[in-house]
């Protein structure tokens, strides 16, 4: 058994909405960095925690963490839609040693993922059906929220399971850092809004078209500074990617959603994903050492983008790809 793991910031705005041409290679030559960091270490089996935008989770049942036996992509923002490669049977075994732990997560046979999920597959593995991938969805826009300490549990139950196989495991973690994007709120949504989120499954095309330039209209005047959503958070931002690489995780169970959407951003709450992860790096490796990091507040992204990989403690990268 090896582990290695990859965090990412995801938006829906990568293709719609250009930063300077500074920005836009540096994200590319982080996402450059990874490709090559993933290529080198061939992992067997990827393990995904993500989000979701109310494309494939909704109010009707929203349950706090799901693993997908199968799933499917929604093809939202451009994204690929159709199948990813689970292996039914680990992602059974992964659930059912979940729940042993402690831990209560639901399962899916039918799971619909959408480009919080889809994304890194597309930018770091080719592809949503590259390599074998079990999805755990981590609920991130839907309040309320369960307490960071469960996250952290979540993600110690996965590592605990990984560390039993003998797989090359690529733990990967998509969201955040700070942002508010115009993502409606339960207590705050029209009518309109409320039927959206209590079943939005499958619009039209139309009204997908209709909801995503909305998305992208708010980025250009967010760019402009004329936006009425929260400002990014760079200082936050830093301070959770370094509590991250510290591997000192426990403290991040004194942070409630109340404290984080205040101060980042109502969809801060996508962190939620780095922060399984690295507790599921943890968990089944020990101590890690983080290899690199990419960080800039991007306002045309509508967030603190940032992009990051890790191995076990005293161990190359190189070694990684030996295994």
């Amino acid at each position: 058994m090896s582990l290695a793991l990859v965090c990412t910031s995801h938006s829906p705005l990568l293709e719609f909405n250009n930063p300077s041409p500074q920005i836009r290679k540096e994200v590319d030559t982080a996402f450059e960095h990874v490709r090559q960091f993933i290529e080198g270490y061939d992992p067997d089996l990827v393990v995904s925690f993500a989000p979701d935008h109310y494309n494939g989770f909704f109010y009707k049942l929203m349950p706090s963490f799901c693993i997908g036996f199968e799933a499917s992509g929604v093809g939202d923002f451009g994204s690929s839609a159709g199948p990813l490669d689970v292996p039914s049977e680990l992602a059974q075994q992964l659930a059912e040693s979940v729940l042993e732990q402690g831990v209560d997560i639901a399962v899916s046979l039918e799971m619909e993922i959408d480009h919080g999920a889809v994304q890194p597959l597309e930018i770091l593995l080719g592809g949503i059906a590259k390599k074998p991938v079990i999805p755990i969805f981590v609920n991130s826009v839907a309040a309320p929220f369960c307490p960071m300490r469960r996250i952290r549990l979540l993600g110690e139950a996965v590592g605990t399971y990984l560390k039993t196989l003998d797989r090359k495991v690529l733990i990967l973690g998509s969201g955040g850092l700070s942002h508010d994007p115009p993502v409606p709120q339960l207590a705050t949504a029209t009518e309109q809004q409320r039927e959206l989120l209590l079943d939005g499954r499958h619009p039209t095309a139309a009204a997908r078209a209709v909801r995503q330039q909305r998305v992208i209209d708010a980025a250009k005047a967010f760019t402009k500074g004329e936006a009425a959503i929260m400002d990014l958070a760079p200082e936050w931002d830093r301070r959770l990617l370094d509590i991250l690489a510290s591997g000192d995780l426990d403290q991040l169970d004194a942070w409630t959603a109340k404290e984080m959407a205040a101060a980042a951003g109502n969809s801060a709450h996508e962190v939620r994903t780095w922060v399984a992860a690295h507790n599921a790096m943890k968990a089944g490796a020990g101590k890690y050492t983080v290899t690199s990091q990419y960080y800039r507040p991007i306002p045309e992204f509508i967030a603190g983008f940032a992009v990051t990989t890790a191995v076990p403690a005293h161990t190359s990268v190189a070694a990684m790809g030996a295994r």
